[in-house]
C-alpha cells in the first residue's frame, strides 16, 4: 500500500468541471429552488447574487491556499497548520459529515428522476425511492474505485451532457414566459435586501448548500497537473459558472408559476418547468435526464471529497492510519472508499423510515447548510491569518486574498449559528449533533504533516 495519490491526473478544464459538477448545477437547481423559494419568497433571485459574494471570499480563500499548500485534505489541512490539531480536526470531521448526509440528498433525486421515466406517482414512495438510489450509489462508487482517471473522464462526458441540456431548458423556459402572461410579475425588489432574520438565515444557508461542493477540486490538488495555480483556479472560476444557472432558473421559476405553486413543487423543479414552458413529458423526461447526470456528478464529487478528506485525515494520523493508504494498482484511498459505502448504504436507509423524500431532503439541505459553513469559514479564517502582513506588500492583495475571506467567514459562521435557533429537534440533531460527536473520534495526541511535507503533485 501507498500513501501517494496519482499525480498529474487531471487538467484545468478537468478541475474545472469538477468544480462545476460538485456544486452541480441541475441537482442544485431541482432539490433546492423549492427551499429558497420557501425560505426567502421573491427575494431568491437576489439572494442567490447576495450570497454568492461570501463564497467567492471562501474560494478566493481556497485558491490562495492552495497555491500556498496543495493538500488533499484541503480545509482541514490548513485549518490544522493555523489554528492547530483540535479545530482542524473539526473541519475535517465536518466535510465528512456533510458528505454522509449528502449520501442521502444526493442519491434521492436520482432514484426520483429515474423513476419519472416509469410513473412520476412512484416517486413519492420512499422505500422504492430508496431502493433505485442505492443501485445508483452503488454504480457511483464502483466508478470510483476504478480510479481518478475514469472518473474524471466520466464526469466530463455527464457533465457536459447535463449543461447543454439546462440550458436548452431555460430557452425554453423563457421563450414560453415571453409569450404568456408572468405568474409572478418582475420586479427589481427581488434584488432587494428586505429580509426578515429568519428569511436572511435561511436564504443564506439553502445558498450555502446551493454552491457548495465546488472546493473539490482542493482535494484533488494532490492529483492535477500545476496543482498550485490549477487547482485553486478551477474551483474559483467554477462558481462564477453555477451563479448564472441558478439565478436563471430561479428567474424562470417565478415567470411560470406563481409563489405559492411554486412552493409547493416536490422533488424536481426542473421536470415542472418544462412542462410548464410547453415541451410536454417528452421533454421533461429529457430535462429530468440533466438531473439524473447532475445528481451522478455532484454524488460523485462528494465521495471524492470524503475519500481523500478521510485519506489525508489517516495518513495524517487524525483519524485511523488504515484509511491513509493508497491501492498500489489505482493510487485511489480505496480503504476510505469502502467506509463511505457501508455508512453510506446505511445513512440512506435509515432516512427511509421518513415520511416522505421531500421532507428528507429539505432537514437533509439545512443541516448540511451548517457543516459546509463551519468548515469554510474556518478555511476562510485561515487565510486571513496565514496573509495578514501582507499589507505590507500590496494593501490591495491583503484585502482580496486576507480581509474578504475573513469578512465572508465571519458571515458564514454568523449565519450558520443564527439558522441552528430556527431549526426542528431532527436537523438540530443532525446538524449540531453531527458535528458534536466527532469529539469521541479526536485524537489529542498525533502527526499533523507540516505543508513543507505534504506530498507535492506534480
Amino acid at each position: 500500500m501507498s500513501t501517494q495519490l496519482k499525480a498529474g491526473s487531471l487538467s484545468f478544464i478537468e478541475s474545472l468541471v469538477m468544480g462545476v459538477a460538485g456544486s452541480a448545477p441541475g441537482y442544485s437547481i431541482a432539490v433546492s429552488t423549492v427551499a429558497l423559494l420557501a425560505a426567502a419568497g421573491t427575494l431568491a433571485p437576489g439572494a442567490l447574487i447576495i450570497f454568492a459574494v461570501p463564497m467567492l471570499g471562501i474560494a478566493v480563500a481556497y485558491k490562495a491556499l492552495n497555491r500556498h499548500t496543495a493538500h488533499a485534505g484541503a480545509a482541514y489541512q490548513w485549518t490544522s497548520a493555523t489554528f492547530g490539531p483540535l479545530l482542524g480536526y473539526f473541519s475535517g470531521w465536518a466535510l465528512l459529515v456533510a458528505s454522509m448526509v449528502f449520501m442521502i440528498t444526493g442519491s434521492l433525486p436520482i432514484a426520483t428522476s429515474t423513476l419519472d421515466f416509469i410513473n412520476p406517482a412512484l416517486a413519492g414512495n420512499v422505500v422504492l425511492t430508496t431502493a433505485v438510489a442505492t443501485v445508483w450509489f452503488l454504480l457511483v462508487a464502483v466508478i470510483l474505485i476504478k480510479g481518478i482517471e475514469i472518473t474524471s473522464k466520466v464526469q466530463l462526458i455527464l457533465s457536459s451532457i447535463e449543461l447543454a441540456i439546462l440550458g436548452l431548458v431555460l430557452v425554453a423556459a423563457f421563450v414560453h414566459a415571453g409569450a404568456v402572461p408572468l405568474a409572478t410579475p418582475f420586479s427589481w425588489s427581488w434584488f432587494g435586501l428586505h429580509y426578515t432574520p429568519a428569511a436572511l438565515s435561511g436564504a443564506a444557508l439553502v445558498s450555502i448548500f446551493f454552491y457548495w461542493g465546488w472546493d473539490v477540486t482542493a482535494n484533488l490538488s494532490e492529483e492535477t497537473r500545476d496543482a498550485e495555480q490549477t487547482a485553486g483556479n478551477g474551483g474559483f472560476s467554477s462558481v462564477f459558472v453555477t451563479i448564472g444557472f441558478y439565478v436563471a432558473f430561479t428567474v424562470a421559476a417565478l415567470f411560470l408559476f406563481t409563489l405559492h405553486d411554486a412552493r409547493n413543487v416536490s422533488d424536481n423543479i426542473i421536470y415542472a418547468i418544462a412542462l410548464r414552458a410547453g415541451l410536454g413529458r417528452a421533454g421533461a423526461l429529457f430535462a429530468s435526464i440533466a438531473v439524473i447526470l447532475s445528481s451522478i456528478g455532484t454524488l460523485e464529487t462528494t465521495m471524492l471529497q470524503f475519500s481523500r478528506t478521510l485519506f489525508a485525515m489517516g495518513r495524517d494520523g487524525a483519524m485511523p492510519p488504515v484509511f491513509g493508504v493508497c491501492s498500489p494498482r489505482t493510487q485511489t484511498p480505496v480503504r476510505a472508499m469502502y467506509l463511505l459505502i457501508g455508512i453510506g448504504l446505511a445513512v440512506l436507509w435509515a432516512a427511509s423510515l421518513m415520511p416522505s423524500v421531500n421532507d428528507i431532503i429539505q432537514d437533509s439541505v439545512n443541516a448540511i447548510g451548517v457543516q459546509v459553513a463551519y468548515y469554510y469559514g474556518l478555511a476562510g479564517l485561515a487565510a486571513a491569518w496565514t496573509f495578514r502582513s501582507l499589507y505590507k506588500d500590496s494593501v490591495l492583495r491583503w484585502l482580496g486574498i486576507a480581509v474578504f475571506p475573513f469578512l465572508s467567514a465571519v458571515f458564514l459562521i454568523g449565519m450558520g449559528l443564527y439558522a441552528i435557533t430556527t431549526f426542528n429537534p431532527l436537523t438540530k440533531a443532525v446538524g449540531v449533533g453531527g458535528l458534536a460527536i466527532g469529539i469521541v473520534f479526536f485524537r489529542p495526541r498525533r502527526r499533523v504533516t507540516p505543508a513543507s511535507a505534504a506530498p507535492a503533485a506534480e
